[in-house]
């Protein structure tokens, strides 16, 4: 599905600005507001990092995109798909997408009194490079 059908059906409107980011978003790895800023800015010259932000948090509004808390120095940004966990790197700052492991399902009676929306699991530590590197040399 072409990325102008995937926003309409959200009913967002697919303007140049909001196609690029979604597009990025879809091809990046858990990028921050930074990384998307200092990515498309050459190619849209009028971007602004407050367009960045309103654009990704418009797409988490609208289920398109979730907002991953990794620390909290800056937030990292995930097309919304299937359910899976994260691995947080704390050598090289990646965040890598663990399909084996998926966080819990929370059922709506779960928390007495709480309404659970979404449950969302970071694991942290150090990634099979950074490990291998690390190996390497020493």
């Amino acid at each position: 599905m072409e990325t102008k059908d995937i926003l309409s059906r959200r009913g967002i409107a697919p303007s140049l600005t909001r196609l690029k980011i979604y597009e990025y978003l879809r091809a990046a790895s858990h990028p921050s507001v930074d990384e998307i800023y200092q990515n498309l800015k050459e190619e849209i010259p009028t971007l602004s990092k407050t367009t960045v932000y309103n654009t990704l948090h418009l797409f988490v509004e609208k289920d398109l995109a979730k907002a991953l808390f990794t620390d909290f120095s800056k937030n990292r940004y995930d097309i919304k798909d299937v359910p899976h966990a994260h691995f947080h790197c704390t050598e090289c700052d990646e965040i890598h997408d663990i399909h084996e492991i998926t966080p819990p399902r929370i059922a709506e009676d779960a928390i007495e009194g709480y309404l659970a929306k979404e449950a969302q699991l970071t694991l942290k530590g150090v990634c099979p490079r950074c490990r291998r590197q690390n190996t390497n040399s020493q």
